[in-house]
């Protein structure tokens, strides 16, 4: 009896601590962009490609949409966020730490959106011990992460459009 009294509060500690919500996290790169001006637009092809990303994760029952604070991110995201009637949330591509954060204490399917240089380093903050992945090429444009996050820990894989 003494040792149940002694492991009472071990248990009642784990039994307390959070546990992961499992979800899926989408990260993806903006669509393809003008290339001019300091905070681009979309080109033709961009806006396309935004509207792709919609009907890929129309489905996908997506609750949050973060974005960079920038045009091309913002308009990457837009065609979900209407389809679903969600309002887009900026984070700060700099302060990974943050988000990720944040990213695992939301409830609910989420996607985010980045940039070439900031994705697959969102992406290898769930990669764990496993193989990172590098930056995209500055043409790359079709690869979504999906993060898939379990209690008993999680899995990224690389996709391009053509997956879905």
């Amino acid at each position: 009896m003494k040792n149940f009294l002694f492991l009472l509060p071990l248990f009642l500690l784990l039994a307390c601590s959070p546990k992961q919500e499992p979800k899926t996290i989408y990260i993806a790169r903006h669509a393809e962009k003008i290339l001019e001006g300091d905070d681009p637009g979309l080109s033709v092809a961009g806006t396309a490609r935004s509207k792709k990303l919609a009907q890929i994760l129309e489905q996908k029952e997506i609750q949050h949409i973060f974005s960079t604070n920038t045009i091309r991110t913002k308009t990457t995201a837009q065609p979900l966020a209407d389809a679903r009637g969600l309002t887009i949330e900026i984070y700060d591509a700099k302060n990974h730490d943050d988000l990720v954060r944040e990213l695992r204490e939301r409830t609910g399917n989420i996607l985010v959106v980045g940039h070439s240089n900031t994705v697959n380093h969102l992406a290898n903050y769930f990669v764990g011990s496993g193989q990172k992945y590098p930056e995209l090429q500055d043409i790359e444009y079709d690869f979504i992460f999906e993060v898939s996050l379990k209690e008993d820990g999680s899995t990224v894989e690389r996709k391009v459009f053509k997956d879905y």
